[in-house]
């Protein structure tokens, strides 16, 4: 069985930072894509960022220069660091992989940006 678990969330101020965590077990870690997405109040589950087994990283236009995904392959475990986080990134982030033709989604982690 796949798992992946988040942590991490919070209620941070704008400007502040957070890091998520993404543990998972039950894949070879070591090569599979990760990724982060986020669902605000009322919206659609959406892509913020992407790292590859080689570490390669793609990422949404609204969070390029303030996130940063990465990746410990000891640890099977995908991260993203938050600076300079805005009102607009408020919602639940997930982590998801492709494993053996399956999607599979971790239950989420909470932020709340406030003013």
């Amino acid at each position: 069985q796949v798992y992946l678990v988040e942590s991490g969330g919070g209620l941070v101020q704008a400007g502040g930072s957070l890091r998520l965590s993404c543990r998972t077990s039950g894949i070879n870690f070591s090569i599979a894509r990760m990724g982060w997405y986020r669902q605000a109040p009322g919206k659609q589950r959406d892509l913020v960022a992407t790292i590859s087994n080689d570490g390669s990283t793609n990422y949404t236009d609204s969070v390029k220069g303030r996130f940063t995904i990465s990746r410990d392959n000891a640890r099977a475990t995908v991260y993203l660091q938050m600076n300079s986080l805005q009102l607009e990134d408020t919602g639940d982030y997930y982590c998801q992989t492709t494993w053996k033709g399956r999607t599979w989604w971790g239950r989420g982690t909470q932020v709340t940006v406030s003013s």
